[in-house]
C-alpha cells in the first residue's frame, strides 16, 4: 500500500533521515519505534507532504506523493493524527469534525461520519458544542483522531497518539486504534510506549538516528534482546 524507497530528508544542514525504505502492506499496523530525535516523526511529516524530501521515493497504491502537496494526499486517503493533537481551540467539537472533512463534497455522508465519530467517542457528543481548547488531553486526542477519520482515510498516521495522556486514557487510545484497524484502516504508527506499540503491530521498524537499524514482525521485536534493553526496560 505505501512502499518508501532511500528516502533522505534534511532539516537545513541536519540530514535527519539517511537512506531509509519500508513497507506498508494494506490490512495492517505498521510501527515505527526509537527514541527522541531518530526521524520517526520527520518521516510521517514527509509522507504526508508536510516536509520535503531531498532524494528518494514515497509511493502509495502506486503514486508518488514526493511531488504532491499535503490537500492531494489526503484526498487519495492518507491522514495523519499529529502528535500533540492539535486540534482548532477556538473552534467547537463540531466545528473541528467538520474541518475534517472540508475536501469532501458529500453531505449525507458527512452527517453520518460525524454520528460514527460519536457512537466511537460518546464523550465528544456530549461536547459537540464546547470549544476544543476547554477539553482535557484524553478529549483532545478523541477530537484529534476523530477529526483525522472524517477525511475517510485508506491510510492513518498516528504521531505519538499516547504522549502526555493519563495512564487510562492510553489505554482506551490503543483500544480505539485496534478498533479503526479492525474497520478496514490501515495504520502506520509512531509511538514512544514501544511495549504497547509493538504488541498491537504486525510488523515493525526501529529507528536510530536517522536509519532503520532493525526490523520485525511486533512479535519478534518484543522478545528481540536488544529492543528489551533500549525500549522495554531490560
Amino acid at each position: 500500500m505505501l512502499e518508501i524507497m532511500d528516502l533522505h530528508v534534511h532539516y537545513g544542514g541536519i540530514h535527519a533521515i539517511k537512506g531509509i525504505s519500508m513497507k506498508v502492506e494494506e490490512g495492517q499496523i505498521i510501527s515505527l519505534i526509537g527514541a527522541n530525535g531518530a526521524g520517526k516523526s520527520t518521516t510521517l511529516r514527509t509522507i504526508c507532504g508536510l516536509k520535503e524530501a531531498t532524494r528518494g521515493s514515497i509511493k502509495y497504491k502506486g503514486t508518488e506523493l514526493t511531488k504532491l502537496d499535503t490537500s492531494e494526499i489526503v484526498k487519495l486517503g492518507v491522514t495523519m493524527v499529529p502528535e500533540g493533537r492539535r486540534v482548532f481551540s477556538n473552534l467547537t467539537v463540531y466545528e473541528n469534525l467538520l474541518a475534517g472533512a472540508y475536501l469532501r463534497k458529500d453531505k449525507e455522508q458527512i452527517k453520518k461520519d460525524i454520528e460514527y465519530v460519536f457512537e466511537l467517542f460518546p464523550r465528544l457528543q456530549e461536547r459537540t458544542n464546547q470549544r476544543a481548547g476547554t477539553l482535557s488531553g484524553g478529549e483532545q486526542q478523541m477530537l484529534a483522531i476523530g477529526r483525522a477519520l472524517m477525511s475517510k482515510p485508506k491510510l492513518l498516521l498516528f504521531d505519538e497518539p499516547s504522549l502526555g495522556l493519563a495512564p487510562v486514557i492510553v489505554k482506551e487510545v490503543f483500544q480505539m486504534i485496534k478498533r479503526i484497524h479492525k474497520e478496514g484502516v490501515t495504520i502506520l504508527l509512531v509511538e514512544q510506549n514501544a511495549y504497547e506499540a509493538l504488541k498491537l503491530s504486525d510488523y515493525a521498524y526501529v529507528l536510530e538516528t536517522g536509519r532503520i537499524v532493525l526490523q520485525g514482525t511486533g512479535k519478534e521485536l518484543l522478545e528481540d534482546e536488544r529492543v528489551r534493553k533500549a525500549y522495554l526496560g531490560g
